[in-house]
């Protein structure tokens, strides 16, 4: 009995540390994900992940295609940068890399414009990676 509460105590510490811990895969590391929804719209990716600094982004695509018109940086100092990021994803795509104007930047949230098609009824999931 012991040894199955032992068990399950490391599993659920093991899993709490997996999810609270930011995804890092060669140097990118993730702001967040948002599940977008169909037509024309706007989302906000508020990101969680304030203690580090950021010089790129890259926006990936899974689930379901997505037109992407504009992306609005807002920097913890106040500051923004505007991304022209017109492109048209596929469901399994990502974007050119993507620098940000000046130092290495603290971000608070990205904004986003796009427009989606329900083809095969899925909705696109956007996560975004900084580096």
């Amino acid at each position: 009995m012991k040894a199955k509460l032992s068990i399950y105590l490391s599993a659920l510490l093991l899993l709490f540390a997996v999810t609270t811990m930011s995804f890092k895969v060669g140097g990118w590391r993730s702001l967040g994900t948002k599940t977008v929804n169909y037509k024309l719209d706007r989302d906000v990716l508020d990101v969680q992940l304030r203690d580090g600094v950021f010089k790129q982004l890259k926006f990936v695509v899974r689930g379901g295609s997505l037109n992407m018109h504009k992306v609005v940086v807002h920097f913890e100092n106040g500051g923004q940068q505007e991304i022209n990021l017109r492109h048209n994803f596929e469901r399994r795509s990502s974007s050119r890399i993507v620098d940000l104007k000046g130092n290495n930047r603290i971000i608070e949230k990205i904004v986003f414009w796009y427009d989606t098609q329900n083809s095969a009824n899925n909705k696109a999931r956007v996560t975004v990676l900084g580096k």
